[in-house]
């Protein structure tokens, strides 16, 4: 056994003795690998499946790399030092330049806020609650300097689409060599010490098409997926030639086959290119983040 599974079985073994003095059904720290905490899972069964074309009219408006989309504003954006966890903190404003404070739930949650530095190379995933004067609040470790890309992901009341918005900041700090993000067959698999993601091939742009990942534990075993925000899985991720974000839903069920646990995702790609994809899911009470690089072809 290597000594960074042993680490990462070790730490998910002390993490797992912490459940019984939490009481909520959401990670600690959703974004954050090194923390997978999972808390009491949903009830078995509870689903939140899109089918094609009941994505609150398909694709969201915006892709997160300009700060204005569809008539809504990020402002006010504010992120911590890269020494300690602190807030990150900012507004989402509609076309008259007020506050918006009414959102309609998607996946569970009122708002996704991402929290990703622009090499990709961390990655959070958080939910942030909301004031009554609109300034959205969450808790996050950044863990290193410098440029972070806010995003957030919401459904405005009334709307009929998502929309995502973001901005870049620079944090403070001495800046390391950028991550170098895997491409071609290396990207293909990954894993975090006890869990495996593999693509089953790749995706190509189609307003209705299909991607397919697979989860198993390291020897290639299928692996039992809990629920994590009302669905088997959250995949989300960035397109490496532009930036885009992007977000897929889970298409059915996972299926048990020779190749794992399979899960298939209803894709809307409208760019050939690689896509950095983060799967987050739920194995035995812990929450695993994955980063797979996906091929995407006309």
């Amino acid at each position: 056994m290597t000594r960074g599974r042993s680490l990462s079985l070790a730490t998910a073994a002390l993490l797992a003795l912490t459940l019984a003095a939490c009481g909520d059904d959401e990670p600690v720290n959703d974004g954050d690998s090194s923390d997978r905490i999972v808390l009491t899972p949903p009830e078995e069964g509870a689903s939140h499946i899109h089918a094609p074309g009941q994505e609150h009219g398909g694709a969201p408006l915006g892709d997160g790399t300009r700060a204005t989309a569809g008539g809504y504003t990020m402002a006010d954006v504010a992120l911590p030092g890269a020494d300690q966890p602190g807030e990150v903190a900012f507004r989402i404003l509609g076309e008259d330049g007020e506050p918006l404070t009414s959102y309609v739930e998607e996946q569970t949650k009122l708002l996704h806020l991402y929290v990703v530095r622009v090499d990709l190379g961390g990655f959070r995933h958080l939910h942030p609650t909301l004031d009554d004067d609109g300034t959205w609040r969450a808790q996050v470790d950044l863990d290193a300097p410098g440029q972070w890309r806010v995003i957030a992901e919401f459904m405005p009341g009334g709307a009929a689409q998502a929309v995502v918005v973001g901005q870049q900041l620079s944090v403070a700090g001495d800046t390391s060599a950028p991550a170098e993000i895997p491409r071609g067959d290396e990207g293909l698999t990954s894993d975090d010490g006890v869990a495996r993601v593999e693509v089953l091939g790749g995706a190509a742009v189609d307003d209705n098409g299909r991607l397919q990942l697979s989860v198993t534990d390291l020897d290639g075993a299928p692996l039992t997926l809990g629920s994590y925000l009302g669905t088997s899985a959250h995949l989300t991720g960035f397109a490496l030639d532009t930036d885009a974000f992007v977000h897929v839903h889970p298409y059915g069920a996972p299926e048990i086959t020779d190749d794992g646990t399979v899960l298939t995702f209803h894709t809307t790609f409208t760019t050939p290119g690689d896509y950095r994809m983060f799967l987050q899911f739920r194995v035995d009470g812990l929450l695993h983040q994955v980063a797979v690089t996906v091929p995407v072809s006309d």
